[in-house]
C-alpha cells in the first residue's frame, strides 16, 4: 500500500492484487467503511475520519504481509504491553 496523506472524505485507490482486493473490499464493507471495486479495477476506499484509516490500513497489512511478518509484529506488541 501506498502511504498518503488524510483529507477528510477523500477517495483513494488501493492498488492490491485481484484476489486481495475482493477479501480487501468484503471486510472493509464488513467495518462500514465505504468503497467501491469494479471487474479489473481498483479499489476505491473513502476515508473519512482517522479510525478508518487505520482500520484500512490494518485490513490491506493483514491480506498482504506474509504470516511470519504478522507473527512477528504480533509478539512485539505483546512484549510492550507486558
Amino acid at each position: 500500500m501506498k502511504p498518503f496523506i488524510l483529507k477528510p472524505q477523500e477517495k483513494y485507490i488501493i492498488e492490491v492484487n485481484r484476489v486481495d482486493r475482493w477479501q480487501i473490499y468484503r471486510r472493509l464493507q464488513e467495518l462500514d467503511i465505504p468503497c467501491w471495486c469494479e471487474t479489473n479495477q481498483p479499489l476505491t476506499v473513502e476515508i473519512s475520519n482517522p479510525t478508518a484509516a487505520i482500520q484500512l490500513w490494518s485490513v490491506v497489512q493483514q491480506f498482504t504481509t506474509n504470516r511470519q511478518d504478522l507473527i512477528r509484529n504480533l509478539k512485539k506488541c505483546w512484549r510492550y504491553c507486558t
